[in-house]
């Protein structure tokens, strides 16, 4: 089984995820859940997703993977109750106390151990193995000579992170925040103190920021390492990053599977997500411990572009017009392209733009005005506009 696993802060985003080509997404409900900043889903939207995901033949797993204190536990065991009956995939843990009940109530819910359990070895593995866990998601930190030894000797599935944000502290296990702040990043208040630029006494600004992970290099080894699903982070990001990478990763695994992956094409594919965040990337721990040149410490510089210029809303057959939500500024003359997850990425140069009331206009600078384009090559709903940046 190959699967690729997609983030999803809300409704949208996993309906972008699952139409992009995600198998399945993980999403948080509003207690028990680590990322507390984001929107998460109430109990009644965790059953419209499952029940939608269900309808298309995909899969929800739910977090509840927050370090417990004694507080936390009150409304526990009802809480897991329900999601049963919701029949999601499984529940992501990473306190024991959490997998025990489960098992020990027999509530019929699929436990996948969350990466905040930091798992690095194949006793660890084991253990949790014997309380019914099926499912590893490993840390962050592991090499590939870590995921061999546990596959090979607990035959459990494992659950890697393939793209995404890193922590400085080992796969979440810091307190940085805490101390700072008083917000629990094991709680999900997470306040990224790592991100921070700490001033040093006239000395240049410091910081101890990890680059974002990016594993699109070595899908391939991966998948042949017995690697079942590929997870990417990023529960607060928006609709044209899930689909971006969620669909460079889809078609990479595509091809791996068909023995058609090109050295270009991973070339390519390497260029659309290194555009797509807004930190550096770099496989991280995988090959090798990583070094200054896998951190930012001084001179960190992080811009997010503005390369999602609009989403296709709709498409007149007959007039080869599409009809356009935009998002980010564009003009007459612009060199584009259009990507989704149906058509071939494509480059379209602007030589006419028209209003929501079809009359011509220049320039587009207003986010979420609909305007018209004259595109002869057919395109769907939720297909998307970005600037051209890179030649495939």
């Amino acid at each position: 089984m190959i699967e690729l696993l997609a983030p999803a802060g809300d409704l949208e985003k996993l309906k972008f995820a699952f139409h992009y080509g995600a198998d399945a997404v993980y999403i948080g409900g509003q207690n028990f859940s680590l990322r507390a900043n984001a929107k998460n889903f109430s109990l009644k939207e965790i059953e419209e997703a499952t029940i939608y995901a269900h309808s298309i033949g995909k899969k929800v797993y739910v977090t509840v993977n927050i370090i417990l204190h004694d507080e936390d536990v009150k409304g526990l065991k009802e809480y897991l109750i329900e999601l049963s009956k919701y029949h999601v995939d499984a529940v992501i843990v990473s306190d024991i106390y959490i997998v025990c009940l489960i098992h020990d109530l027999k509530i019929p819910l699929e436990v996948h151990l969350s990466t905040q359990a930091s798992v690095l070895n194949s006793y660890a593995a084991e253990f949790y193995k014997s309380l019914g866990v099926k499912r590893i998601v490993l840390a962050r930190e592991s090499t590939k000579e870590d995921i061999k030894r546990i596959k090979e000797e607990t035959g459990l599935e494992l659950e890697c992170f393939v793209h995404g944000a890193m922590c400085t502290s080992i796969s979440g296990r810091c307190v940085l925040s805490n101390v700072i702040t008083n917000r629990d990043a094991n709680r999900g208040g997470c306040a990224q103190i790592c991100r921070w630029t700490f001033d040093t006494d006239g000395k240049p600004d410091f910081s101890m920021t990890s680059k974002d992970l990016n594993m699109i290099t070595h899908m391939k080894e991966m998948m042949d390492l017995g690697v079942n699903s590929f997870k990417v982070e990023g529960r607060m990001r928006g609709i044209y990053y899930i689909a971006t990478v969620i669909l460079s990763y889809h078609r990479l695994i595509q091809k791996i599977k068909t023995n058609s992956l090109t050295d270009k094409d991973t070339a390519y594919y390497l260029k659309v997500l290194n555009r797509c965040a807004n930190r550096e990337s770099s496989p991280q721990f995988f090959s090798k411990f990583p070094t200054e040149k896998e951190q930012y410490f001084l001179g960190r510089k992080e811009e997010s572009n503005q390369d999602f210029l609009g989403l296709v809303t709709n498409y007149e057959q007959d007039a080869g017009l599409v009809q356009i939500e935009s998002r980010n500024y564009f003009k007459i003359g612009d060199v584009v392209e259009f990507f989704g997850p149906n058509i071939e990425t494509f480059s379209y140069t602007i030589h006419k733009i028209l209003n929501d009331s079809k009359e011509d206009i220049e320039i587009v600078n207003h986010p979420g005005s609909i305007i018209y384009l004259p595109v002869s090559s057919p395109l769907q709903k939720y297909d998307m506009m970005r600037l051209k940046v890179i030649d495939k």
